[in-house]
């Protein structure tokens, strides 16, 4: 209790807003690595080394005093040290991808062309199942946690491609009869099972792809486009709402609304201004 009381004692000297901007800045960057870590291997070991680390500290901090348990302290001291060594090697992928991001001198417009590049491989696979009346369910995660969802399904990890798409949605293939899911520029997950929406008011002709596109909308943020395999019919679905019998133009629209101002990938190639053409697009 006297190391609690000395702590609370040290910290009440210091100013108000000092302890405050520290506790921001120590919660923003605490926030910026655990948003950029979401997702990848690192976030599951970075929460158990977490709460080791914390429990530890603790108590050393409140249990140990300065002359006493002087080997436990330079054992305590030795072990911090390796494991930070451990932890450049554990999040090794993710420190590269940190810094080959940040030497992008074009990110922001990287991350345009990636979003537009997958409306365009999408809207391809759309037109061609659409016309040939073959099924699809395809959720796009935006900010909603689409972990639970997707580890229900089979692992893909690849590049969205319209090629791709059309194989897995293809009829007796193993995955064509459930949804995909696409994070960022890759599929990460197929043969996916989406909840499915409840209630009096949906309509009977409905079929489960429909059902299931309005159930995950309803539960999470993401964007979802249906092919009807009887009629070929484009859906598009967002914040628990159904736009039915879209055309591919009008489905690009709303993608485009949906994932933000994109610059295509065939006007940047072509030195062209798109302002206007973006616009246009979105209107």
């Amino acid at each position: 209790m006297d190391r609690v009381d000395q702590f609370v004692r040290r910290v009440s000297t210091y100013p108000w807003w000092a302890v405050l901007l520290e506790l921001v800045l120590i919660w923003l960057l605490v926030y910026i690595v655990v948003r950029f870590l979401r997702g990848t291997r690192g976030a599951r070991v970075i929460k158990g080394l977490a709460f080791v680390l914390i429990v530890a500290t603790l108590g050393f901090m409140l249990g140990v005093r300065d002359n006493t348990l002087e080997r436990l302290n330079f054992l305590y001291g030795n072990f911090m040290t390796g494991v930070s060594l451990a932890l450049l090697v554990i999040f090794q992928p993710e420190l590269r991808r940190a810094l080959v991001r940040l030497g992008e001198a074009r990110l922001f417009r990287t991350n345009r062309l990636r979003k537009a590049r997958v409306i365009e491989e999408l809207l391809g696979a759309v037109a061609y199942l659409s016309k040939n009346k073959i099924g699809a369910l395809v959720a796009i995660q935006r900010e909603g946690e689409l972990t639970g969802v997707v580890q229900a399904g089979t692992r893909v990890d690849a590049l969205v491609t319209k090629e791709l798409l059309n194989t897995i949605f293809w009829p007796g293939s193993a995955l064509h009869d459930m949804g995909v899911v696409i994070l960022g520029d890759r599929i990460v997950s197929a043969g996916v099972q989406f909840p499915l929406a409840e209630g009096e008011d949906i309509p009977a002709e409905w079929g489960s792809r429909h059902r299931a596109a309005l159930g995950l909308s309803q539960e999470v943020d993401a964007l979802v486009v249906v092919v009807s395999e009887e009629t070929g019919t484009i859906s598009f679905v967002a914040h628990g709402d159904m736009e039915r019998d879209l055309t591919v133009d009008s489905l690009r629209s709303r993608l485009v609304r949906g994932l933000g101002r994109l610059t295509m990938p065939e006007e940047v190639d072509a030195g062209v201004d798109t302002t206007d053409n973006q616009q246009n697009v979105a209107a």
